[in-house]
């Protein structure tokens, strides 16, 4: 058989991942920080994109049971003026009215039955008196100055801890302001970092008494502070532990022979054999090379939810995006308008189009981000109805694939909006992928289990 080449005419269909498609993607794993961190990014490299915080908000009611959501459609005929990913956020993205629930998108928290502020401000029956109020008063949380941060505590750090030993400890005055000397020069690892002679001259004393100081505050928690050195520092956590022998001193005095592998040179200076250098390097992994670290400030990541949820007077739930954490962007089309007519060159020209291109399909891609998360947090709260009610006991088995074909979208797609998106209930602040359990199969004829609802009732 003859070897030919020849020209073949084949059609095929494949899946092609455009730049708008993985940016779309992209999006919609994002978490509201990382989110605004690329929104800053594309408004920087992108002079056709404006912030619209400042604009006011559209004005919408909420859809009340039984209403058509379609009533009022715009004229397809005219053409739309520029709008942000909160506007283009509408009812018409939900998933059909049957649901026993309605969607409210102005985030109004007051209900037709709660009390005005002014009427929560009041006592009951005009009496101006504070009796009832405060710790033994009210427990509802339904102040509005009440928040989850006014009851965290503040963390103290290494400095306040060293300063509340030192005024425990030391009464003479001269002696507090040497101490507080001492702990100003301490680093966030427990390290003095000036010498004591400079220490001395700035306080115009004796540098022996510096230097008895020093020894004293040495003894403080946590184990190993005011040390000047690794060594020093290793000596003083030993010595509290009563493990500083000579062996274990000449140990730590040649830790260079340890980080070169030198173990028998440092055999011979410690006087000790391989079982014993072994175990003294077992000792020295215990100690801490960083004793100030304990007391490390971490800054608190506040959680925001994405989606609100709360319970209507009929028995249904209105489900809203929250709307002060949508990002709000526009297509300055004014701007493109102006500048697009003094462009000269072919270059120019180009420029301009491929960046209202992105531009637009940015906006068109931070509105598809927020009705596909309404979308799957308004399915999760349908089929979870009875946890949101009743509680953890209540919570059903469930898998990304029933919210996705309920929805008609692929699990891939729910598994990234559920990721890293949070919701705000009645019952406290959940993650969209709590509610995605696994089933434990019933002992007898009944329905399965949720197994976070089996470990709830463990732990209970």
């Amino acid at each position: 058989m003859a070897l030919s080449p020849r020209l073949d005419l084949r059609q095929a269909q494949t899946l092609v991942m455009t730049p708008q498609l993985q940016q779309a993607i992209k999006l919609l794993q994002l978490s509201q920080i990382d989110l605004a961190t690329y929104i800053e990014q594309e408004i920087v490299e992108n002079p056709l994109l404006e912030r619209a915080d400042d604009e006011p908000l559209p004005n919408e009611t909420a859809a009340e049971p039984g209403q058509d959501s379609d009533a009022e459609t715009p004229d397809s005929d005219s053409e739309p003026e520029p709008a942000d990913t909160m506007e283009l956020t509408e009812r018409g993205t939900l998933p059909d009215g049957d649901a026993p629930f309605d969607t409210d998108f102005e985030n109004v928290w007051t209900n037709g039955d709660a009390p005005s502020p002014a009427e929560m401000a009041a006592p009951a029956g005009g009496d101006t008196s504070f009796d009832g109020w405060g710790a033994g008063g009210r427990t509802d949380f339904g102040d509005p100055e009440f928040g989850v941060e006014n009851t965290l505590s503040e963390a103290t750090n290494l400095r306040q801890h060293l300063l509340d030993q030192l005024n425990i400890d030391f009464k003479e005055p001269a002696d507090r302001l040497i101490g507080q000397l001492l702990i100003e020069y301490v680093d966030d690892a427990g390290y003095l970092t000036a010498p004591t002679a400079i220490l001395a001259e700035q306080l115009n004393c004796p540098v022996e008494r510096i230097d008895a100081m020093l020894g004293r505050m040495q003894a403080f928690d946590p184990v190993g502070v005011f040390a000047r050195s690794l060594t020093e520092c290793f000596a003083l956590q030993l010595a509290e532990r009563n493990r500083l022998d000579p062996a274990m001193q000449s140990f730590i005095e040649n830790l260079e022979l340890l980080a070169s592998h030198n173990l028998p040179e440092l055999m011979k200076i410690c006087g000790v054999d391989r079982q014993d250098l072994t175990d003294m390097i077992g000792e020295l992994k215990t100690l801490n090379p960083r004793p100030g670290a304990v007391f490390e400030e971490s800054v608190s990541q506040w959680i925001t939810p994405d989606v609100l949820i709360r319970a209507k007077s009929d028995g249904g739930w209105i489900i809203e995006l929250n709307t002060d954490m949508l990002p709000r962007v526009l297509v300055n089309t004014t701007y493109y308008a102006e500048i697009s007519r003094k462009a000269d060159g072919a270059t120019d020209r180009e420029y301009l189009s491929e960046r209202l291109q992105a531009a637009t399909w940015l906006v068109k891609s931070l509105h598809q981000r927020a009705t596909t998360i309404l979308k799957v947090a308004t399915e999760i709260v349908r089929q979870q109805d009875e946890f949101f009610r009743k509680g953890v006991n209540h919570l059903r088995p469930l898998v990304l694939r029933n919210i996705a074909e309920a929805i008609e979208m692929h699990e891939s797609t729910v598994s990234r909006v559920t990721n890293n998106k949070y919701i705000a209930t009645p019952r406290g602040m959940f993650e969209l992928k709590y509610f995605f359990t696994t089933s434990i199969a019933h002992a007898g004829w009944g329905d399965a289990h949720s197994s976070e609802s089996v470990r709830y009732r463990i732990k209970s």
